[in-house]
């Protein structure tokens, strides 16, 4: 995999940065919404296939710092994962 893989980038998820690896892995699992990961940011690697500790931890971050910042209340449309 080269190294473009881990290249922080804006993904299909308004507001968040993260790989493009780690973009590719959620949209193979049609996650669309902040509110969605937020649900499952806690047990992600677990959840989703391809996601380990580094991409979780990415994902993690983005989320807390999307949070911090107002903009990712969790209300957003969730599909109950």
């Amino acid at each position: 995999m080269s190294n473009d893989a881990w290249k922080i980038c804006k993904g299909p998820i308004p507001g968040l940065r993260l790989p493009q690896y780690t973009w590719h892995k959620l949209e193979n699992e049609n996650f669309t919404t902040i509110g969605e990961l937020l649900a499952i940011a806690d047990r992600i690697e677990a959840l989703v296939p391809g996601i380990g500790p580094k991409s979780a931890d990415a994902i993690r971050a983005e989320l807390d710092r999307i949070v911090r910042q107002g903009g990712g209340s969790g209300k957003e449309a969730s599909s109950g994962r």
